[in-house]
């Protein structure tokens, strides 16, 4: 900043003196006319020449001095420029000598006109004026042998006028870049302190928010749990006890106590979220395995497990998943279903793993929710969606049930 202000300061202050430098220019030359006639400098009558360049005078104060504001303006800027070359050309049919003034169109040509092609038409013309009146002025023209004469004097000029404006508007198109980049700078100098700024309350605002999802997590988990474990345990606790009115009270008894030891290891397992006790010592496959034939055991309804794929150590939050997911899906069969036969099957695959719950019994309609199981099937749902895993529910009256939970396969390794 203590750079930039300085020139920008210096360049406002030239810019200001380049304004007057037309009318001194005008001026001078005007003084001069009645000295060229001592030289034999012709001219036209004096009240011409006064006229021409009062008119000139006018024409530069009303179109930049008493409007900059139209510097801006492109259309204004182009008649401007057209009626200064056009007086240019008067001055010097008055005089040669106001060829001391033609050299200021140079000024006008990066003031009034914009574009490469434009600015190098105003320049040439602007030249061939110059060199106009370097030769003599019209009546020098009049003569045949001048002709070769300000054939040099012409290319001289439009070489040196084309190239200082190439020059100019090369310039003015990379102090144009540089002014962009530094506006954009500055934008991007805002928006990031403004970012940062709102950054820090949104840092703020999420710590609570995962300070809250923590707490509802751990809740949904712990109610998983309760449900899976608990719930299930004490249905079948019930299911054994109403059993045991009926005859073969030792057998259900034995089976009721059973189910109270493994609820009552599982609860103590969930609240210090461990995991399920046959994946303790088990392998998945082997751990399905055990829960099915206890639940078939349990509920004499055949139900058998097949494994395709090669079978191998997932994440244990996976392993959990998908044994909980067995489990709820058989206690919803048990409670709804009346099947005769459950298929399950697990399949490892490339990138995920699926496990799938087949039953034979009443089946339903999964558009109309079922108040009993409906927290069941939303708990395994939950349960499948927190590993970035699908449930999908198929079930038709009369046509049995299918459960299918695909996961992610990821090993051990991978994390």
């Amino acid at each position: 900043m203590s750079v930039v202000g300085p020139l920008e300061t210096s360049r406002r202050r030239l810019d200001r003196w380049l304004t007057w430098v037309p009318y001194g220019a005008l001026l001078c030359s005007t003084l001069i006319v009645p000295i060229g006639t001592a030289a034999d400098v012709p001219h036209q009558p004096y009240p011409i020449v006064g006229g021409s360049v009062l008119f000139t005078a006018a024409w530069m104060f009303w179109w930049t001095t008493w409007h900059p504001e139209w510097e801006r303006d492109r259309r204004r800027m182009t008649v401007f420029f057209v009626g200064l070359v056009a007086l240019i050309y008067l001055l010097i049919w008055c005089s040669p000598i106001f060829g001391f003034y033609a050299w200021t169109g140079y000024l006008f040509v990066a003031y009034a006109l914009h574009g490469r092609l434009t600015r190098l038409a105003g320049a040439t013309s602007v030249a061939v004026a110059t060199a106009l009146s370097q030769a003599g002025g019209f009546p020098a023209m009049a003569h045949r042998g001048s002709w070769g004469y300000f054939a040099i004097l012409l290319l001289f000029n439009i070489t040196i006028a084309g190239s200082m404006t190439m020059l100019a508007t090369m310039n003015d198109e990379q102090t144009a870049k540089r002014a962009e980049m530094i506006r954009q700078l500055a934008e991007a100098n805002a928006k990031l302190e403004a970012a940062l700024t709102e950054n820090a309350g949104l840092h703020a605002q999420l710590l609570v928010q995962a300070r809250e999802a923590g707490v509802h997590d751990e809740r949904q988990r712990m109610a998983g749990e309760i449900h899976d474990v608990l719930a299930q345990g004490l249905t079948g606790i019930v299911t054994q006890l109403e059993a045991a009115s009926s005859g073969e009270w030792v057998r259900h008894i034995e089976t009721a106590k059973k189910l109270a030891r493994e609820s009552l290891t599982e609860a103590r397992r969930s609240v210090q979220a461990l995991r399920p006790q046959p994946l303790d010592s088990s392998a998945l496959p082997e751990a399905l395995d055990e829960v099915v034939s206890t639940w078939s055991g349990r509920h004499d309804v055949r139900a058998s497990l097949i494994t395709t794929g090669a079978p191998r150590p997932l994440l244990p939050e996976i392993e959990t998943t998908l044994l909980r997911t067995a489990q709820e899906a058989l206690a919803n069969v048990s409670r709804h279903a009346g099947a005769d036969r459950v298929f399950l099957t697990l399949s490892y695959m490339e990138d995920v793993v699926t496990l799938d719950v087949r039953d034979d019994g009443a089946g339903f309609d999964p558009s109309v929710p079922v108040k009993e199981s409906s927290y069941g099937l939303a708990a395994m749902r939950e349960r499948v969606l927190r590993i970035a895993g699908t449930l999908s529910v198929e079930s038709e009256p009369g046509n049995g049930t299918a459960v299918s939970a695909c996961v992610p396969a990821l090993g051990l390794a991978a994390a």
